[in-house]
């Protein structure tokens, strides 16, 4: 088969599932859901063993420790893993849902209703988990999901998404609504960013250069997320241990993801009573600290930082530290070095707190909370097919509605334009 031929194949059987997903019941799509979670925990021995064979692989070639960690599947994850389905099948259906109905002078009522995209393209690296939670969020959203993950991840991915083909079809679901795409050449994926007439979006999940990559190539609208940048504020109202607390677990509940904070900014005020405890705690879990010289000057363990420092998406356990002089300087680096991704106050004013809400215009903006909870599962989402920072057609974590598109409905009488 030539590459046009498996491409045609590949979005014509895409496009014919969408098409049958888009009028399935709710029950019916919740019922495949919870078997594909069972069939997943009960094909955990294997799909161990498949990411095994991705993890020998990938210590040969030389993969950092970040994207291991990314990479690698355990009996945890692979329950959570079922869990995320479980949840997604509880969550209310969006398709069909009427957002606002309101009445037009002549009579005419007119609303807003919920359908799905239609077929969906999701490109990603290293996390197999991925495959799971994309097919979970288009099932329920009534997409049809085309999943290429990345040639490290190939075993536990085939793996994973020969479980949930199998489950579906016995639940009566058409089995391409999940189709992963077999071959990891770049061409063919270059390919299949140019149908535009046949898949409606595309979302890359991984590092800069591939979202950038998909983005340039791409014919088909794209959900794009080049990094995460974020940032936790302490203010000079900040509580001490819950500084320390938000602090240490934005940074290194799990370091390797886009989620966790990657800047520290500390107010003035906190110099001689937090700052120093707080770095102190960050650096007892191993975090190098890369400071600004006023920070250095109260915690010499850290090294100069640099304009570069603070732009970077460390996903390891290094951390860009600054002292500002109010909140508008925080604001003001936010915006300069940020990535749009999740941005947190730590305070306990409460005007303080509504205005970093109000005036910060990240994807997510937390307050006493840390960074990690940017996720759709943490924000009751089921999961999350990607996170958006660009701000059409959808900003921050994309679940269910972030998968759909609305249509104008209208209910007349006869009611004819004069």
């Amino acid at each position: 088969m030539t590459q046009a031929e498996l491409v045609a194949e590949i979005v014509g059987r895409a496009r014919a599932a969408s098409e049958r997903l888009a009028e399935l019941r709710t029950d019916v799509k919740d019922a495949a859901l919870r078997q594909a979670a069972d069939a997943l925990e009960d094909a955990c021995a294997s799909l161990l063993r498949e990411n095994a064979r991705d993890l020998e692989a990938g210590r040969k070639r030389g993969l950092a420790a970040p994207l291991l960690d990314r990479l690698a599947l355990s009996p945890e994850r692979i329950s959570a893993m079922a869990a995320g389905l479980r949840e997604v099948a509880a969550l209310p259906d969006p398709v069909g849902e009427v957002t606002r109905m309101w009445n037009r002078p002549n009579g005419l009522q007119v609303g807003r209703m919920r359908i799905p995209l239609g077929v969906i393209l999701v490109i990603y690296e290293s996390r197999p988990n991925v495959t799971a939670d994309v097919a979970a969020l288009c099932l329920k959203s009534g997409n049809a999901a085309i999943l290429r993950g990345g040639s490290e991840a190939i075993h536990s991915n085939r793996a994973i998404a020969g479980v949930l083909r199998t489950a579906l079809a016995r639940a009566g679901v058409p089995e391409d609504a999940v189709s992963l795409v077999q071959e990891t050449s770049r061409e063919l994926v270059d390919a299949l960013l140019l149908r535009d007439d046949a898949i409606d979006l595309v979302i890359p999940r991984g590092g800069e250069g591939l979202i950038r990559s998909v983005a340039e190539k791409s014919r088909i609208p794209v959900i794009k997320h080049y990094k995460g940048v974020c940032h936790v504020y302490l203010d000079e109202f900040a509580e001490p241990k819950m500084a320390s607390d938000i602090a240490v677990n934005s940074k290194v509940q799990r370091v390797s993801v886009c989620n966790a904070a990657e800047t520290l900014l500390v107010h003035t005020a906190l110099a001689e009573r937090v700052l120093p405890d707080v770095l102190g705690a960050l650096a007892a879990h191993g975090v190098e600290l890369r400071a600004c010289a006023r920070t250095r000057a109260h915690f010499p363990r850290a090294l100069p930082a640099t304009d570069a420092d603070y732009a970077t998406e460390w996903l390891a356990k290094v951390m860009s530290v600054r002292m500002v002089d109010s909140m508008d300087q925080a604001i003001e680096h936010i915006r300069r070095f940020g990535s749009s991704h999740t941005e947190t106050i730590v305070t306990q004013d409460v005007q303080r707190a509504r205005e970093f809400l109000r005036r910060v215009n990240s994807s997510s903006v937390f307050v006493n909370a840390s960074t990690r909870f940017s996720d759709g599962f943490q924000l009751g989402l089921g999961a999350e097919v990607g996170v958006s920072t660009t701000k059409m057609h959808w900003y921050g974590p994309m679940g269910l509605e972030g998968l759909t598109t609305q249509k104008f409905i209208a209910f007349g009488e006869g009611t004819i334009v004069e």
